[in-house]
């Protein structure tokens, strides 16, 4: 017998929530990556510029207490080390449409 079960998340920490038993991160990372990817207008989705923009949206004084969460991100397969920086994971990039089969 096949199920279907069709989730519309409207906003990117919703999307990210979906996922998070796969990824099993915090409230706190899970928060930090929707700002990264909802404030990312470049190739390095933690970019100096990002790092700022998100930190300041969270009341963060330092931009560089980020790079704790960074770390976590990558460690955990959030997101992903590239010549040219830092980018979402594949399994985290906004498809129109996700199909997840549990066999």
């Amino acid at each position: 017998m096949e199920r279907k079960i069709k989730i519309q998340p409207k906003t990117t920490y919703q999307f990210l929530q979906v996922f998070n038993g796969i990824l099993e991160l915090t409230d706190k990372e899970l928060d930090v990556l929707s700002k990264f990817i909802d404030l990312n207008e470049t190739i390095n989705l933690c970019s100096v510029e990002t790092k700022k923009a998100v930190a300041q949206s969270m009341g963060i004084d330092n931009p560089n207490t980020l790079n704790i969460y960074v770390k976590r991100l990558k460690d955990k397969g959030a997101i992903r080390k590239t010549k040219n920086g830092y980018i979402v994971s594949k399994l985290l990039e906004r498809n129109p449409k996700v199909i997840i089969e549990i066999t």
